[in-house]
């Protein structure tokens, strides 16, 4: 579908125009096919998108996942696209992933304090805010039926053998950004893994029609 970036703010856009989808090797290419092959028959059909990223603690990568996934759906154009996202446990989203998504243009607002705080993530000034919080991939923000559950972490695609109402489980593995908490390159790797995550979610969902 076409881009309609109305809705996104300028430097989101600009983020997105520079990544390169050319980059993306062979393989993670084929690993990505199948969730395209799942928006792609939900457009068909004129039906809800519904994608719950699902990582161990739902604290990084699946909540980049989610957050990029609604703004890929807002810049190409896909309609009733709703991303979430879950654990296999809750902890709290992790501070330096929200800053890492501040830092490429979403704006963040805190809703409320505590050991697992609650987000409002906005990627459009008319756009509605993802809410971001720590949650298992079953707690009842989430959708309970009719929707795809993304493994963003091998250990709980491992862990999780069986989704409950999911209609397909799609393993897209990213490595943990958390091995450089606490160091000089934490900043850095947290940026690459955004990226990466940015720029594969940008491949799928440019290739709707």
């Amino acid at each position: 579908m076409s881009a309609s970036n109305n809705e996104l703010f300028p430097e989101i856009q600009a983020t997105i125009k520079s990544l390169d989808i050319h980059a993306i090797s062979k393989e993670r290419k084929a690993l990505l096919k199948s969730l395209t092959t799942y928006i792609q028959d939900k457009v068909n059909q004129d039906k809800v998108l519904r994608l719950n990223f699902i990582c161990t603690h739902n604290s990084r990568r699946s909540h980049l996942s989610q957050i990029w996934a609604q703004a890929m759906a807002a810049y190409y154009g896909i309609p009733h696209a709703f991303c979430y996202s879950g654990g296999t446990a809750a902890t709290a989203l992790f501070p330096m992933a929200a800053e890492t998504l501040e830092n490429q243009g979403f704006k963040i607002t805190t809703l409320s304090e505590g050991k697992n705080p609650i987000y409002s993530i906005k990627y459009g000034e008319n756009a509605h805010p993802v809410i971001g919080f720590s949650k298992t991939y079953d707690d009842t923000f989430n959708p309970k039926s009719e929707f795809a559950a993304i493994m963003t972490c091998s250990q709980a695609d491992e862990g999780c053998p069986y989704i409950a109402g999911a209609e397909k489980r799609i393993p897209i593995t990213y490595d943990d950004p958390k091995a450089f908490d606490h160091t000089p390159q934490q900043a850095e790797k947290y940026l690459e893994r955004s990226l990466q995550i940015a720029t594969e979610l940008s491949h799928v969902f440019s290739k709707i029609k």
